[in-house]
């Protein structure tokens, strides 16, 4: 076993100030290597003009980013694309990175949503692996995509809905080449209260649906608020955890101000909690009753969904790309931009304590079992079969 250097999108910050995703996920695989009695050490790559502090779980490899791509920039990309022309200037982009890559021994790089890095780093030495998080290939041609991905030793998709898709976008000497590595959860961070009610126990509180996120159509809460909605005045309160970015004072977006006019003509009491970082979001998660994640588009894996479970919460999530996998039997699945069926779910939530309390004990117990060593483990014996 050779060591790992994960390569993240040049500007994404490796910083608990984030909870940016892909960050979040490298901060876990690293972390669980280094618990591992058969260490593996493990880098990333990272552009000196990033938050800080720093996760320490992984050896930073500085470097200064190149100048960022434009919407011209991208434009011109897709046009070379399609004239079977490289893309350029994103070639440009991770230039900097590739460069720090080539200065080390050789290693498993993994190209986080970086489909250029297999190509740009053919005859470096290093064993090249696309992590894909997010379907990647929409705007590759196969043809594209063999000449870029025709050297990558693997690609590692984060659920099997996923998979399927990339799989789709490929030709067949590429599309064996693909694993399934599932997210983990840090279930340290993420807990039960230490004084959670017993099972069947009144609540002492109004029932509090939550969900955590970026605050953008994509991700749903407008379809939590229009739920709430539904049900009688004063049965519940829903919290919306999250902003358009990673700041808390930054100016609303018109999505935000419209979320917030709904709020305000809805019966339901509805409270808006800024982006938060992952240090203050296990608290929040502990106060709430159950987690909402309500995603309209195919959510690929949804971290948040799994940190609800390990925090010991009935998770209600759309059934929509990798939500399904994530939260097993433990959780509840609606159909997605369906505040009726929403509705429905929470109802029973709030009806009935002691299935409440069943699937707060299912969500822990299955988080338990999909952590980040477990995540690990199923990462490293990919690497070992190549």
């Amino acid at each position: 076993m050779i060591d790992v250097i994960h390569a993240i999108t040049p500007g994404d910050h490796f910083s608990p100030r984030t909870g940016s995703a892909i960050p979040t996920v490298v901060d876990g695989l690293a972390g669980a290597a280094r618990r591992d009695v058969d260490r593996v050490n493990h880098a990333v790559l990272l552009d000196r003009s990033t938050m800080r502090p720093w996760y320490r779980s992984a050896e930073p490899i500085e470097y200064e980013r190149a100048a960022w791509l434009t919407r011209r920039d991208r434009a011109m990309d897709l046009a070379r694309a399609r004239l079977g022309l490289r893309r350029s200037a994103v070639e440009r982009f991770y230039a900097p990175l590739v460069d720090a890559v080539r200065q080390r021994p050789p290693a498993f790089v993994l190209a986080h949503n970086a489909p250029v890095l297999p190509s740009m780093l053919r005859d470096s030495g290093h064993r090249v692996v696309l992590y894909a998080h997010n379907d990647l290939l929409r705007t590759y041609s196969r043809s594209e995509a063999v000449r870029v991905l025709g050297s990558a030793a693997a690609i590692v998709c984060v659920g099997d809905a996923l998979a399927a898709r990339t799989r789709a976008a490929l030709p067949p000497s590429l599309a064996e080449r693909i694993h399934v590595v599932r997210n983990g959860v840090e279930t340290e961070r993420f807990h039960p209260p230490a004084d959670a009610p017993r099972p069947g126990a009144r609540p002492r509180r109004r029932f509090c649906a939550m969900f955590v996120g970026r605050v953008i159509p994509e991700k749903g809460p407008d379809v939590l608020v229009r739920a709430a909605a539904l049900l009688p005045p004063g049965e519940v309160e829903v919290v919306i955890v999250g902003s358009r970015g990673f700041a808390r004072d930054a100016p609303l977006s018109r999505y935000e101000e419209e979320l917030r006019r709904l709020a305000r003509a809805s019966a339901a009491e509805v409270r808006f909690e800024p982006f938060v970082d992952r240090d203050a979001l296990p608290n929040l998660l502990r106060a709430a009753d159950a987690l909402v994640v309500p995603s309209t588009w195919e959510e690929p894996s949804g971290l948040t969904a799994g940190e609800g479970m390990a925090s010991g919460l009935p998770v209600v999530a759309s059934r929509i790309g990798g939500l399904p996998d994530v939260v097993g039997d433990a959780g509840i699945l609606v159909p997605p931009n369906d505040p009726d069926a929403l509705a429905e779910a929470l109802r029973a939530l709030i009806d009935d304590p002691l299935e409440r309390a069943r699937r707060a004990e299912a969500s822990r117990a299955r988080a338990l079992a999909r952590d980040w060593n477990w995540a690990w483990a199923n990462l490293r014996g990919v690497l070992e079969r190549l």
